[in-house]
């Protein structure tokens, strides 16, 4: 299976999910699977309700060490926005974040959640997560939130991520991995690849 069609499934499962999560059936998404992750019910009270009905993360990499006022973050993967917008309130505005999806109604989403949250440090753009529009060495902690899993080419996306790392700066990824391999129906089964 070629890569372009791994993506064009995935770029297809994900735009489903920001255009209609209700009709989302494989996975928990929103508020609920946001709560069993461990984020705070009052933090998503305060968010747009489109950055969280969307949200199709697998885990919560905020969790994992504070983002400080001033940071510049990239969200890879920002989906619909959630982590992003939680972030740019944890750097403040004298810091900056930087949401990359590669699927327009995703990218929409996550604009409009930004716009009505009021916030000015958050730049969202559609990309590639193996071929970053981000300058070198920019970015003091790269989030990602289910997202790497989903990657073909495993080793470019994790080359980009340390070209755009400044010195020092960290990853903060929550994702999913395989124990057992995975056997030749399921590989014949292209759409698996985005659950």
């Amino acid at each position: 299976m070629d890569a372009e069609t791994i993506y064009d499934q995935v770029r297809q499962r994900f735009s489903s999910v920001a255009t209609d999560p209700a009709s989302e059936r494989r996975f928990e998404i929103g508020w609920t699977s946001a709560l069993k992750l461990g984020y705070d019910a009052a933090t998503l009270t305060n968010l747009p309700v489109g950055a969280v009905e969307s949200f199709a993360g697998v885990g919560n990499p905020l969790a994992l060490d504070p983002l400080a006022n001033g940071m510049t973050v990239l969200d890879l993967g920002c989906g619909a926005g959630m982590d992003t917008i939680i972030s740019a309130r944890m750097v403040g505005p004298s810091g900056r974040v930087i949401g990359i999806d590669m699927t327009d109604e995703m990218v929409n989403q996550a604009q409009q959640a930004c716009a009505e949250s009021g916030l000015a440090n958050v730049e969202i753009k559609t990309g590639m997560a193996h071929a970053l529009d981000v300058d070198d060495e920019s970015v003091d902690v790269v989030v990602s939130n289910g997202v790497i899993n989903l990657c073909p080419n495993k080793e470019k996306v994790l080359a980009e991520l340390h070209r755009v790392l400044k010195p020092g700066g960290r990853l903060q990824v929550a994702d999913m991995s395989l124990v057992d391999g995975v056997n030749p129906e399921l590989l014949e089964r292209v759409g698996e690849w985005s659950d």
